[in-house]
């Protein structure tokens, strides 16, 4: 399992979606609830799941690369079996979810869907540097890149004089234009 350097909740990058689901618990215990209260928040590439929202260490997390979201009604006999997903990945854990609503569990598919599809259509390999400027547009709540590039554009740089004021460039063959 290639585990991911657990990262506080406001450290993960830009967040595509969070909010609280129930997770399945993959050894629950005769005295401990089969379904836990979890704070989920989905990235570009993770998903991680916390105690609570202020929590600042994840209790878990995976990438979501080559996993698949659907909705499972399955996963319950209850009256919240409309709100339940997983997300599967064949060799891998499989993760069952219980969302507030059917709606909720619904957005949370696609949204899921929605990035494993973009992930898939990325064509040119990138460094993780690079990812900062593909996913921009995704989120333009992040404040933090366009901070920083409208910060390193106002910056002032020192006057340098030109020697001409003409700034058009004389092209060979041709005579300079007149003043």
């Amino acid at each position: 399992l290639e585990e991911i350097a657990p990262r506080p909740v406001r450290d993960t990058g830009n967040i595509l979606k969070q909010g609280y689901l129930e997770k399945r618990s993959r050894e629950h215990s005769f005295f401990g609830s089969e379904w836990q209260k979890r704070w989920c928040v989905l990235n570009r590439r993770t998903f991680y799941y916390y105690a609570s929202e202020k929590s600042k260490q994840p209790k878990g997390n995976f990438s979501i690369e080559d996993y698949s979201a659907r909705l499972a009604f399955h996963l319950r006999k209850d009256s919240r079996r409309r709100c339940c997903f997983e997300l599967i990945c064949p060799g891998k854990r499989t993760y069952e979810f219980t969302a507030p609503s059917p709606a909720e569990a619904e957005d949370w598919v696609d949204q899921i869907q929605f990035l494993l599809k973009d992930l898939s259509s990325l064509t040119i390999p990138c460094d993780e540097e690079d990812e900062e400027e593909l996913y921009n547009d995704v989120d333009s709540s992040d404040s933090v890149n366009t901070a920083s590039h409208n910060t390193t554009l106002n910056q002032d740089e020192p006057n340098v004089e030109m020697e001409d004021d003409d700034i058009y460039e004389v092209l060979p063959g041709r005579p300079p234009k007149p003043e």
